[in-house]
Order: structure tokens, then sequence, then C-alpha cells
């Protein structure tokens, strides 16, 4: 693992460095793209995300990309680090690892149609 981050990663943590995968986003982009990936199952506060965003970038796994003004109030924009891309990338293929388990151990009692 990279830097120093407690893994496996909880979920909220998991989709807020999926979310950011894809594209610099300020807070309420990752909220809405939290919940969007999550399919609702994960509502994050800005509270919450916010705490969460300081831990990341402390542990070089999210940067500031950039900063603008909008309505007289700050927008900061987040982006994956280098750490982030390999972090995400190792508790990707762990999960996959136990998918991959999981559905051998339960193909026989449910049928070749689990995929």
């Amino acid at each position: 693992m990279v830097p120093d981050v407690e893994t496996p990663l909880r979920e909220p943590t998991f989709l807020i460095l999926t979310a950011l995968a894809g594209e610099p986003l300020h807070g309420y982009g990752l909220i809405a793209e939290v919940d969007r990936l999550s399919g609702g199952r994960v509502a994050l506060r800005p509270g919450t995300l916010y705490g969460a965003l300081d831990r990341l970038v402390d542990a070089g796994l999210v940067s500031v990309a950039r900063e603008e003004v909008v309505d007289s109030r700050l927008r900061r924009y987040y982006r994956l680090s280098d750490d982030g891309t390999a972090v995400l990338a190792e508790e990707t293929e762990r999960m996959r690892r136990n998918v991959e388990a999981a559905t051998a151990r339960l193909r026989p009692l449910l049928g070749p149609g689990l995929a």
C-alpha cells in the first residue's frame, strides 16, 4: 500500500476516490456522484464529506486541483493523486478477488445464472 491509509477502505471513502477517478469535482459534485455511484445508498452530508476530504488530502490520496469563486463563495475542486489512484486500484483488485471467491462458493448453491 502506498500511503498510510487504513484498509480495507470504508465504502464512503472508496466511493469518493472512485468519483474522483473520473475528473476533478467540487464538494457538491462529489456528493451527487457518490449518490449516483451507490445507487442512492450512500448519502454524504457536507460535514462528513469535507472531513473525509481533509483526511484524504492529508494522506496524499487527493489534492486540490483548482479553486474558483462562485457567487462570492470559494469553490474548491479535488482530484485523485497518483497515490490515490494506486490505493483505489489495489482496493478494487482486493474486492474483485473477494467477489470471485464468493461467486465460486455460491455458484453450486444458486446455479449457473450467478454472474
